[in-house]
Order: structure tokens, then sequence, then C-alpha cells
């Protein structure tokens, strides 16, 4: 079983991987393997809904969006992370996110994912909604703690010290594994049933 942890922050060694390692040193104690996978701090285009990966599968830009979408495809799991900015997630990975989803979100169906957010003090709630909904809309079980996944400081240093913080990641980490745990046995196997015809409501006619 492998799990991939997506680091939406522009550096590699600040609070929300601090915080994607506590995560990962759980997982790893119940045996599941991780994968890391960093954004950069390169430009990241976003969509322009051309609507060329609905035939190809992928996006036309050539960046790092194609390697995430099929590093999530290979994955039995996924964890999002990004730091908090005006109270929703780094553009940068929402950027990125808009297209991986877009034109591989379909092959995502029934994939465990979490999002964690780490941020100084206030929009945790905001940013950790916005990266919901990617999973939401994509028939995603979304793995819960026992508290909303976000860490609070300015440092890595200061989240480190976020004693309730981390307690969520440990126990976001323990429910991930239990889940893939129980998909792997069969004990609480999701049903893989025929998928419904699409609907789409339209308001404007």
């Amino acid at each position: 079983m492998n799990v991939l942890l997506i680091n939406g922050s522009p550096h590699p060694k600040g609070c929300t991987h601090t915080a994607l390692s506590e995560i990962e040193k759980v997982l790893q104690r119940h045996k599941i393997e991780t994968t890391r996978f960093h954004i950069g701090r390169k430009a990241i285009h976003g969509c322009i809904a051309c609507r060329k990966c609905q035939k190809t599968g992928k996006c036309v830009f050539q960046d790092n969006a194609n390697t995430c979408a099929d590093l999530i495809r290979k994955a039995d799991a996924l964890v999002v992370g990004s730091p908090v900015y005006y109270a929703s997630a780094n553009g940068a990975l929402c950027a990125l996110l808009d297209r991986v989803f877009f034109s591989a979100g379909q092959d995502f169906r029934n994939k465990p994912a979490a999002a964690i957010v780490s941020c100084r003090r206030g929009g945790a709630s905001a940013a950790f909604d916005r990266l919901n909904k990617y999973f939401t809309i994509s028939e995603m079980p979304v793995v819960s703690s026992l508290y909303w996944n976000a860490v609070h400081g300015n440092t890595p240093e200061e989240v480190a010290q976020d004693a309730e913080g981390m307690q969520v990641m440990r126990t976001l980490g323990r429910n991930m594994a239990a889940l893939l745990e129980n998909l792997k046995t069969g004990k609480s196997k999701i049903p893989s049933e025929k998928r419904e015809a699409r609907v789409m409501t339209n308001f404007i006619r």
C-alpha cells in the first residue's frame, strides 16, 4: 500500500512539510509506504478550459501536473497539504489541482483522500474546505481526524509545538491506515457499482 503526500507549499521543508511528516511517520509505522510530491517554486499554469485533456487524458501544458496525476493514479490514497494564504490554499497548488482533477479526476474514484492545512492564525477551515472539494466531486472517500486537519505556527519549530494540531495529524494517519487495511482485507470494502449517467443542472438556459 502506498500513500501519496503532496506538499503544496513553495518551501520544501516548511510548516506544511512538518505536518505531513507527522502523518508519514504513523503510516510507515503501520507498514504503509509513502511517496512525496513537492509542487516546487516554478510558475504553474492555470486551467484554460481547452478541454483537450478530455480526449487525451493529459493536460496540454508540459509541467508537473501530468506527473502529479500519474502519481495519484498509482497511489492507494492521497494526502494534500497546503499553507494558508488569505484564508485559502496556496494559489499555485490550486492551479495545479484544477488541472489534475479536471483531466484525471475520473480515475481517482474510491481512492481515500485527506487535506491538511498550515496557518499562523486564521483561515484554516476555509482553506481546508477548498481542498476537500476536489475529493468530494471526484467520489473520493474523505478520511477524517478528531478535529479539522490544521496545524498552527509561523515556523516548523512552532508547528511542532502545536500539540493538538500534531495529534490531529497523527490521528489522521491512523485513520488512513485503518481504512486502507479494511479495504485491503475486505472487512469494509467500498462497493464498486456501476456509475450513474452524469446529470448536469444548468441554471442558464
